[in-house]
């Protein structure tokens, strides 16, 4: 299940040709997004196994598996951001018990995304996955 925001991601990597356009364009993404408030870069919200410094702050609106699920996310590198952009896509506006079983792995390698990220980057990725998927979970 993807949200219709994130399909629009998919649509526009299958339009641009080349690694280099779709790089440029997961920078813009991070771009576009509102930065974290400075209050909320703090170790609680700190996501371990990410090279760059890496911060998502969920926000569930009401309670159990039918309760909104949201996150503001920031990162130090441009390229980070623009991951948390794409998962922000992913994941924003779905109900909690839907975010806790998007299949993240498949959908973003639908973008190719896995083929063309640093090992780093490919286990900074997983590891905010897998704490949008712990903080769902909980919800």
């Amino acid at each position: 299940m993807a949200t219709p925001a994130f399909e629009d991601i998919a649509d526009t990597f299958e339009f641009l040709d080349d690694w280099e356009e779709r790089y440029r364009h997961v920078i813009e993404l991070g771009r576009a997004m509102a930065p974290l408030d400075d209050s909320f870069r703090v170790p609680a919200y700190k996501v371990d196994g990410c090279a760059s410094q890496v911060w998502l702050r969920p926000v569930i609106e009401g309670q159990g598996p039918g309760a909104r699920f949201d996150f503001q996310g920031d990162s130090d590198a441009m390229i980070v951001r623009g991951l948390i952009a794409i998962l922000h896509a992913l994941y924003s506006g779905l109900t909690a018990g839907e975010a806790a079983t998007v299949d993240a792995h498949a959908e973003l390698a639908r973008l190719g995304l896995d083929e063309h990220l640093s090992s780093q980057r490919s286990n900074g990725l997983r590891a905010m996955v897998t704490r949008l998927r712990e903080v769902a979970a909980a919800a």
